[in-house]
């Protein structure tokens, strides 16, 4: 005799299977969301539309204060490479989770308290450490007794500096030069200001790393390779003909 019970039809109806609730609480779920965006675009002036330009706008300033910043050049400093009126986007991100500024790396940073109360735009040509001096004997800039060739970059006729300058780069700051050197204002010319002309790396906003506009320009800026034999400071290179 079989001592199982067996369910009848009332029991089975009583207990509904999991998979027959799942569609009405997606369904709850679904109705209620519909309803909280239309709750929103009724309060809206202009509706769905209005709702779209803030949520396209909270995407564009989350994505300027965390991972690109457009700049627009404001001299011209960085030519022939950068132009008046060039814009830039800055890749806020290049410095993040450890990594640090390059030689040859094009940065805007904030010069409050040591260039001026406003964000500038200039390459770095020495980094921590680095023992950057100018000139040599053939008129070079030299970085840890290295000379660099800026030919591919440097404005067509000028120096790499008229001012002689010998100087070591604190640890945690940049060394900044504009490749136009007779038309930029740039570390040389704030070597007896407060930080020595040093930009701290604290204060670089980011790598410019597109021109964007106009869009003749358009362009990727791409890191020179007249810094790829300067040696690391501290090696034995850097002590034979630092001064040419």
């Amino acid at each position: 005799m079989d001592t199982e019970a067996q369910p009848t039809e009332r029991d089975r109806s009583s207990h509904p299977s999991v998979s027959e609730e799942t569609p009405d609480a997606e369904g709850a779920e679904d109705r209620s969301r519909f309803a909280l965006v239309a709750r929103i675009t009724h309060w809206l002036p202009g509706g769905r539309i209005s709702l779209t330009l803030l949520i396209c706008l909270l995407f564009l300033l989350l994505l300027n204060a965390f991972v690109v910043k457009p700049f627009q050049i404001p001299s011209g400093s960085m030519e022939n490479g950068l132009r008046i009126g060039d814009r830039v986007l800055v890749n806020r991100l290049a410095y993040r989770f450890g990594a640090e500024p390059q030689r040859g790396d094009v940065v805007v940073f904030d010069g409050t308290g040591y260039f001026g109360n406003s964000d500038y735009i200039k390459r770095v040509v020495g980094v921590g450490g680095d023992h950057v001096v100018c000139c040599d004997k053939e008129g070079r800039l030299q970085v840890n007794g290295r000379p660099v060739d800026e030919s591919t970059f440097l404005y067509p006729g000028d120096s790499p500096s008229t001012v002689p300058f010998d100087v070591e780069v604190p640890e945690g700051t940049l060394f900044v030069l504009g490749d136009h050197r007779s038309a930029s204002s740039d570390s040389r010319d704030h070597l007896g200001s407060p930080g020595g002309g040093m930009i701290p790396v604290d204060d670089v906003i980011g790598r410019a790393d597109w021109i964007v506009w106009p869009y003749a320009h358009l362009t990727r800026l791409h890191r020179p390779s007249a810094y790829a034999r300067v040696p690391d400071a501290g090696t034995p290179t850097n002590v034979a003909g630092a001064h040419g």
